[in-house]
Formats: C-alpha cells, structure tokens, sequence
C-alpha cells in the first residue's frame, strides 16, 4: 500500500492490516488471535505516522505472514536510523518506535539507498491466553 496525502491514510493503513489479517485466517487458515490483530494495528499506527511526520514523499507498507509471525514494513524516503528513546514517563510523545520495540517480537531497520525500511514482527498468536489440553 502506498501511504500519501494527509493523515487519512494512517486509519487506512490500519484498517488494511486487519483486513489482510481477516483474509490471512479465512483463506489460509491462520490463526490470528484478538491480541495478534490489535498489536498488528498499534505497530501499523506507530510505524506509518513516524514515516508520515519524519519523511517526505510517498512511504510504503508492506504486510506478509512469517512463520507464526505478521510481518509489518513500512518503507520511506529517509535513509536515518530512527531513534528509540529511553523509556521517560514524564516525556510527552516520541514514544512510538518505544511502544513498537516492546510488543514486537522481532524490530529491525535496514538503511538503503532511497530510504529505509522498518520491520517489526508481531506473534499471531496470544503468548499469555492459555493454551488447551494436550489430547
């Protein structure tokens, strides 16, 4: 998905994720979990408004499943490492990349010569729910 224009397309975004989750369980039968999905779409949130507020020009998100894990990246115009702030309670915003670091189960930036793309693997299934009987 191509991310241009105004702040619409952070809600867009969003709303793509949970459906290529939706598309993902009914088509191939994958286990998405209510945890997974709305993980899935605070790190969509986080990742998109950072590459529309630090970068110009067009930004790209890309969603694929991964073992047992959504893959999220989205791609800018920037080649810059963000920066993950230490964790500071009384700071006020700039705790996105913080937020996408610890639900994460995988975060990496890879720098390019057009920009970078940043990835963050999220679990598609509920570490904590507890898990059912063995037979």
């Amino acid at each position: 998905m191509e991310l241009s224009g105004d702040t619409s397309c952070i809600a867009a975004a969003r709303r793509l994720a949970a459906e290529f989750l939706a598309r993902a369980g009914t088509e191939q039968h994958v286990d998405v979990s209510d945890h997974a999905l709305g993980l899935t779409q605070l790190v969509v949130s986080e990742l998109v408004t950072n590459a529309r507020r630090h970068a110009p020009g067009p930004a790209l998100m890309e969603l694929r499943i991964a073992d047992s894990t959504v893959e999220v990246t989205v791609q800018d115009s920037v080649p810059v490492r963000p920066t993950i702030h230490a964790s500071d309670p009384q700071r006020i915003g700039r705790h996105g990349l913080e937020i996408v670091a610890a639900v994460a189960a995988d975060f990496y930036v890879r720098l390019e010569d057009t920009g970078k793309r940043v990835t963050a693997n999220i679990a598609l299934t509920d570490p904590s729910a507890p898990r059912p009987p063995e037979p």
